[in-house]
């Protein structure tokens, strides 16, 4: 089993737009990274974000590009939350599934799911960064890790 964490793209500054929508630079970056995923044979059931706008705009584009069957806002996925709510929803998907969030959340989450302990440092979360994570023997383990800069 498979599963993928996203940091979402590039955002405007405050000063620019309070919602903090993606910049420019930060659209053509996730769209990089969603074409570097359908290289790399990317395939997901759905793609699940925090509700916040930029996060919501990432996992649009990676929709498009992955033709994933939807794109939803779940619980446990903003900057401060809990990471074991998101665990437990990966524990949970019976296929592969992509979350897209912020940080903290998604360096404490990898570091969860990657060593049990979501203080550990596990992965340095860019702006447009993917992970894969692959479950064995019920340990999540990093399969790589995708950027922008990668395509």
């Amino acid at each position: 089993m498979e599963c993928y964490l996203v940091r979402h793209g590039e955002a405007v500054s405050e000063a620019v737009d309070g919602r903090r929508p993606l910049s420019r630079a930060g659209q053509e970056a996730v769209e990089q990274l969603g074409r570097a995923a359908v290289a790399r044979n990317v395939q997901v059931s759905a793609i699940f974000h925090s509700g916040i706008e930029r996060a919501q705009q990432t996992a649009e584009i990676l929709a498009r590009n992955l033709a994933a069957a939807g794109v939803r806002e779940i619980t446990g996925l903003l900057p401060e939350d809990d990471p074991a709510i998101a665990k437990a929803e990966l524990e949970a998907a019976g296929q592969p599934i992509m979350l897209v969030g912020h940080l903290p959340h998604m360096r404490r989450l990898a570091a969860l799911l990657i060593h049990g302990d979501s203080e550990r440092e596990a992965v340095d979360f860019a702006p447009a960064t993917m992970i894969c994570l692959s479950k064995d023997n019920f340990q999540w383990k990093l399969a790589w890790l995708l950027t922008p800069q990668q395509t």
